[in-house]
C-alpha cells in the first residue's frame, strides 16, 4: 500500500526521509548494539543525541545563549499549568489574548493559581481572527503576557507579535514552531508539543529565558518546576528518549533543506496554492479572516453539510486523509505542516477543482 497524504492536525505527518532514517536505525542505533528505545538516557550515546538535538534547534531558531532549551513530557497542555506555577512571581496575574481553544485551556489553568486577564478576544466571531488590542489596554501589574501564535482549530496566526515591553511574552507555538524564521529574543518563553513540526507525540519543547527560572511557587511539584529540568539538562528523570532522537532527525532534515528561512518559503508556497484556489472557488470558502490566515492549518467549508461529507469520503478514497474540520468550526481543515510536501497540496487543489466541476 502506498503512503497517503496525511492532512491531520496532529499527530501529523513526518518527513519520509526521517522515517526511513529512523527505520534503518530502529533495531540498532549506529554502533550502540541496541535501539535508541533501549539505551540508558545517561549513556554516552544518548548524551550525544540530546546534545545534538539542542545544538541543532539553537542553530535553526537562533536561540540566544541566555535561554535554556528543555526536552520535557506532558504535551503543551502541561505548560498551561507550568507557566503560571513558575512565573506567578510577584503579582500572580497574567494578560491573555483569547484566540481559541488553546488559550481557553491556558486561561482556565492560570485561574487556579492567580488572575487571568482577558484583554482581547475573538470569540465574538468564533475565533476567526486575531484581535489587535491597543497597548494602552495591557495590564501593568502582571507577571506575563500569553498568546498562542498559531491556532490549529481556527486556522489563524499572528503576523506580528504584541509589544509587551518589560512584561515577559509567553508563546504557545505548538503548531507553527520551525515553520518560519523568527526572533526568539522577542519572547521570554516558548513552548511547543512535538507532534506537529518536530516529531511524534510525547515530547515537549520549552525555550525559556534564564531569568525566569528559579521563581516557582512553593506549591509547585518537583516535576513541574523549570529549575528541576534546567539544572539537570532535561535528564532529571527519563526523558522521552525516542522522541528526542526523532526530533534530532527532523532538525537535521530542516537544516539540510536550508533552515527555517527555506522552510518558510516552502510553507508559504503551499498555503498560497490552497488559499488562491479558495478565494476563486464557487463552492469552497475559507473560514479565517484573510489578514490572519495560518500557513499551517487551513479550515474551509461548503454551504452544505452533505457536500462536505461527500468531499471527505471522496478525498479519502483518493489518498488524502484526515481532512475533517474540528467540530467547533465544521467543514474541512488541511493541516500542511513542514513535512507536508508541495505535491500533497497540489494534489488536494487538483482534486478540489475536479470536485467543484462535478458538483456545481
Amino acid at each position: 500500500m502506498s503512503r497517503v497524504f496525511n492532512f491531520s492536525a496532529g499527530p501529523s505527518a513526518l518527513p519520509e526521509q526521517v522515517l526511513s532514517k529512523a527505520a534503518s536505525e530502529l533495531v540498532e542505533y549506529r554502533n550502540a548494539g541496541m535501539s535508541v528505545m533501549e539505551m540508558s538516557h545517561r549513556s554516552g550515546d544518548f548524551d550525544e543525541i540530546i546534545n545534538r538535538a539542542e545544538t541543532l534547534l539553537r542553530e535553526l531558531m537562533g536561540i540566544p545563549k541566555n535561554y535554556h532549551v528543555l526536552f520535557l513530557q506532558g504535551g503543551a497542555s502541561s505548560q498551561f499549568a507550568m507557566v503560571p506555577l513558575n512565573l506567578f512571581k510577584t503579582h500572580k496575574s497574567a494578560d491573555f489574548i483569547h484566540t481559541g481553544e488553546w488559550t481557553r485551556r491556558a486561561i482556565a489553568e492560570a485561574k487556579k493559581y492567580g488572575t487571568a486577564n482577558i484583554i482581547a478576544s475573538s470569540e465574538d466571531k468564533n475565533f476567526s481572527y486575531i484581535p489587535k488590542p491597543e497597548k494602552s489596554s495591557f495590564s501593568k501589574n502582571v507577571d506575563y503576557f500569553h498568546i498562542c501564535t498559531n491556532n490549529t482549530i481556527e486556522g489563524t496566526r499572528y503576523t506580528s507579535i504584541p509589544d509587551t515591553g518589560d512584561i515577559p511574552l509567553i508563546a504557545d507555538m505548538s503548531s507553527n514552531i520551525l515553520s518560519e524564521a523568527m526572533d526568539v529574543a522577542g519572547y521570554a518563553l516558548i513552548f511547543a508539543g512535538a507532534q506537529k513540526n518536530i516529531g511524534p507525540a510525547g515530547l515537549t519543547i520549552v525555550i525559556i529565558r534564564d531569568d525566569l527560572v528559579g521563581h516557582a511557587m512553593e506549591i509547585t511539584p518537583t516535576m513541574l518546576n523549570y529549575k528541576t529540568h534546567s539544572d539537570n539538562k532535561s535528564l532529571y528523570n527519563t526523558p522521552p528518549t525516542f522522541g528526542v532522537y526523532m526530533a534530532m532527525l527532523v532538525f537535521e532534515w530542516i537544516k539540510d533543506l536550508g533552515g527555517t528561512a527555506a522552510m518558510q518559503k516552502i510553507n508559504e508556497k503551499k498555503a498560497s496554492l490552497l488559499y488562491d484556489f479558495l478565494d476563486e472557488s464557487k463552492i469552497f470558502k475559507g473560514t479565517a479572516a484573510r489578514e490572519d490566515r495560518s500557513i499551517m492549518n487551513i479550515p474551509y467549508t461548503t454551504d452544505s453539510s452533505d457536500l462536505n461529507e461527500k468531499f471527505l469520503k471522496e478525498a479519502s478514497k483518493n489518498g488524502m486523509v484526515n481532512l475533517r474540520g474540528h467540530r467547533s468550526v465544521g467543514g474541512m481543515r488541511a493541516s500542511i505542516y513542514n513535512p507536508m510536501p508541495v505535491e500533497g497540496v497540489e494534489k488536494l487543489v487538483s482534486f478540489m477543482k475536479k470536485f467543484e466541476t462535478d458538483n456545481s
